[in-house]
């Protein structure tokens, strides 16, 4: 799934510039250049629609560039950014992604007799090993 959506563009009063994304409601970055600033709104931008179609939400339907005002100040441009929602949920969304991982019998047996939660050790181990929880 990719999408484009309007972005306005402000630079900021000493340095970097300030991108809003008028289609998600509170998504605002910035930047120290209009580069980095739209790579930025970019990462914002997944993130804000990821978690809509996480939560069983459509996401918002884009504006026309033509239709899109940056009227805050002077100064702001409009452009685009593209989203692939695929890609960027591949690396940081919440779906499961289906591992396979070999362990000696015994120790399979008595973790079954203990009724325990494979998904949820292992998960608990990476994050922990990783300094994530």
């Amino acid at each position: 799934m990719k999408y484009i959506y309007p972005v306005c563009i402000y630079p900021g009063d000493n340095s970097g510039y300030t991108v809003i994304v008028p289609d998600l409601p509170g998504c605002v970055t910035e930047g120290e250049t209009i580069a980095d600033a739209l790579e930025q709104a970019v990462d914002a931008a997944s993130g804000w629609v990821l978690d809509e179609l996480e939560d069983g939400k459509n996401a918002p339907e884009p504006s026309r560039p033509e239709d899109t005002k940056a009227d805050e100040y002077e100064s702001g441009i409009v452009s685009v950014i593209m989203l692939d929602i695929d890609a960027y949920a591949e690396k940081y969304g919440n779906k499961a992604v289906r591992k396979n991982c070999t362990i000696p019998a015994w120790l399979n047996t008595a973790a079954e007799k203990a009724h325990l939660n494979f998904s949820q050790i292992l998960q608990t181990a990476l994050q922990e090993r990783l300094h994530l929880g």
